[in-house]
C-alpha cells in the first residue's frame, strides 16, 4: 500500500489556478513557502509581494499560478482535505460500519503527522492553517459562484462519505449530513479552541477532539462504541 500511495498525485480543481502549481518547481516552490509565510504572519498579511520576496521571485511570477491570495487559501484547502480523502479511502476500505466510522472520526479529527510522500508540503503546518484559517476559503460574498463553479467539491465529497458511513451504521438517523458536517467542521474548531482558548473546552492533554467526536456521534446514533 505505500508503494500505491507514493505514486499517487493529490488533484485540485482546475478552476481555482491558473497554471497548476504541481507542474513546475517554481510552482511547488508556491505553494511549499506560502504555506511557511502564512502560517508565520496569517492570512491578513499575507500578501503575494511577501511570498516573491521569501523566494526570490517576481510577485508577477506568482500571479501566473494564481490570481489572487484567496484562490491561494481556497487551493491549499482543497489540497489538504483531498489528502485526507485519500487517508478515508485507505484506512476504512476493509473494516466493518462500526470501525470504518471510528477510523474516518480518527482521520477528520486527530494531530496531524508529516507525509513523507509530499516533500514539499509540509502537512504538520497545513493543518495549522486550515485550523487557523480555513473558514477564510468560504465565508466570502462569491461563495455561491465559486461553490458552482467546483471549488470545493472535494470538501463536499469527504462530508459525503462521512454522511453514507453514519447512513450505513445507522440508516433511521434523521440528520447524517449535519453531524457529518458538524464532525468536521467542530473537529477544527476544538483544536483552534484547545490552542487558544482552553477555558471553553474539554479538549486538552489526555482528551482529544477525536475522544469528543466519538462520545457525541455513537451517543447521537444511539449506538455502544
Amino acid at each position: 500500500m505505500d508503494k500505491l500511495l507514493s505514486n499517487l498525485k493529490i488533484v485540485v480543481p482546475d478552476k481555482i489556478f491558473v497554471k497548476d502549481p504541481e507542474s513546475s518547481d517554481l510552482g511547488k516552490r508556491i505553494v511549499e513557502h506560502s504555506i511557511i509565510l502564512i502560517d508565520d504572519i496569517g492570512f491578513e498579511a499575507f500578501t503575494f509581494k511577501k511570498l516573491g520576496t521569501l523566494i526570490g521571485s517576481n510577485e508577477s511570477s506568482i500571479y501566473r499560478y494564481f490570481e489572487s491570495k484567496h484562490k491561494l487559501l481556497v487551493y491549499l484547502s482543497s489540497w489538504y482535505w483531498a489528502w485526507i480523502e485519500y487517508q478515508l479511502v485507505f484506512e476504512t476500505h476493509s473494516l466493518n460500519a462500526t470501525d470504518k466510522l471510528k477510523k474516518a472520526i480518527e482521520i477528520v479529527a486527530r494531530n496531524i503527522k508529516e507525509d513523507s510522500k509530499f516533500s514539499h508540503i509540509n502537512e504538520v503546518v497545513l493543518n495549522r492553517i486550515i485550523v487557523n484559517e480555513n473558514s477564510k476559503s468560504f465565508l466570502t460574498k462569491e461563495v455561491d459562484q465559486e461553490n458552482k463553479d467546483g471549488y470545493f467539491v472535494i470538501y463536499k465529497r469527504i462530508v459525503h462519505r462521512l454522511r453514507d458511513m453514519i447512513k450505513d451504521l445507522s440508516p433511521s438517523y434523521q440528520y447524517p449530513s449535519s453531524l457529518a458536517s458538524t464532525i468536521i467542521e467542530g473537529s477544527l474548531h476544538q483544536h483552534f479552541l484547545k490552542d487558544h482558548f482552553k477555558s471553553i473546552t474539554d479538549c486538552k492533554i489526555g482528551v482529544t477532539p477525536v475522544d469528543f467526536y466519538k462520545n457525541l456521534v455513537f451517543n447521537a446514533l444511539n449506538i455502544a462504541q
